[in-house]
């Protein structure tokens, strides 16, 4: 079994209310069981003090539907529950070494159970970024590029323990560097010679926090201190020409997902032009057209114009890269429908003939609507 701090899944707790989840002392022995209640601040905070922990498995089969609750329910909270799993991915990430390998795994279970809820939707995270800076740069795209990771390694049918180092290794690839890459995004003067060297460097401190804090896995290490190497060898921190698999599919999400990112410096890439670049850089590479294929030309979360004149949003992928199933939200004049309805875009009169920026929305698309939109609830 795997465990992991109660504290770091505390925003789980309702006073007052049965825990969804039992709890256990330091040494594993059970102190409550699920369903038990925590009645207060105090009593919280004295299980914190002992070290309590969680079973990572009951973390996971509390956010799944119950009996009494269809999976209609459960995706109409999948906005909320990403957003509670996002503080949970920026509290790992920030635990200290005694706590860390816990954390990861308890973030790392609970948003694997919300991308295998929609995948869709994971994608449309990393589509729809905002551009007014919202978050910690370096969190963010950490998980962003642990999602690509991890539906690529999907796409390419890798066993779920590969898919889940995929997603472990490149959300924590850049520990080493997270706050100098918060300050980079929003940093138009040139880079200063120490912000050079922190970033040449951050491969191997990465692996060195993950050492510290217990990490023994050899190929997750091995990918994060290689995951900026090219086979040329105009790489870095070593220079190497033999770059494993799942260091160069970490470089090729790392550089897909930061595209799909404004900085203060350029404005963000489409999807597409992302994906034109990934494929000129990794032409003759089944990781990069693992990872672009996963996404499709036109990502779930794009805003397209289709041939009919209608504006809509996409919601998956369809059989073809350039032919998803898209959500019209207006009619052909570009009013706004009160019903979507669903457009098949390999017929020709519903094509997709441009891919639109977010703001270009005829409606406002919350993470709520767009959810309800993707998920069909």
């Amino acid at each position: 079994m795997r465990f992991c701090s109660l504290s770091s899944v505390k925003n789980r707790i309702v006073l007052g209310h049965p825990l969804p989840f039992s709890v256990r002392d330091s040494e594993r022995m059970l102190l409550l069981a699920r369903g038990q209640i925590i009645a207060d601040a105090e009593q919280l905070n004295a299980l914190f003090l002992r070290g309590a922990l969680v079973d990572i498995t009951e973390l996971t089969e509390a956010v799944k539907p119950t009996r009494q609750e269809s999976q209609a329910d459960r995706l109409a909270r999948l906005p909320a529950e990403w957003d509670r799993g996002m503080q949970d991915v920026r509290k790992a990430l920030s635990a200290p070494p005694e706590r860390l390998v816990e954390a990861l795994d308890g973030a790392t279970e609970l948003m694997l159970s919300l991308i295998h809820c929609s995948p869709e939707m994971a994608l449309a995270h990393i589509v729809r970024q905002p551009g007014n800076g919202n978050g910690h740069y370096g969190i963010n795209h950490s998980m962003h590029a642990a999602t690509a990771c991890h539906a690529a390694a999907r796409y390419l049918g890798w066993s779920e323990d590969d898919q889940r180092r995929a997603f472990q290794a490149a959300l924590t690839m850049n520990l080493g560097m997270l706050d100098l890459q918060a300050r980079l995004s929003s940093q138009v003067s040139p880079l200063t010679p120490m912000q050079r060297e922190v970033i040449n460097e951050h491969p191997i401190r990465s692996v060195e926090m993950l050492e510290a804090a217990g990490v023994m896995d050899a190929d997750w290490l091995d990918a994060v201190l290689h995951h900026h190497e090219v086979p040329d060898g105009s790489g870095y921190p070593h220079g190497l020409t033999d770059v494993g698999e799942l260091a160069t599919m970490l470089r090729y999400a790392d550089i897909y997902t930061a595209r799909l990112s404004s900085r203060a410096s350029r404005p963000a890439m489409s999807a597409q032009q992302a994906g034109r670049e990934l494929h000129q850089m990794g032409a003759q590479s089944p990781l990069a057209a693992a990872l672009i294929k996963a996404f499709g030309i036109f990502p779930p979360g794009s805003l397209v114009r289709l041939a009919s004149g209608e504006v809509g949003l996409v919601i998956r992928n369809g059989d073809k890269a350039h032919r998803p199933m898209v959500s019209a939200l207006t009619n052909a004049a570009g009013e706004p429908r009160q019903m979507p309805v669903m457009r098949d875009s390999s017929r020709d009169e519903h094509a997709v003939v441009a891919l639109l920026p977010s703001h270009a929305a005829p409606i406002r698309l919350s993470d709520e609507r767009v959810a309800a939109l993707i998920t069909g609830v």
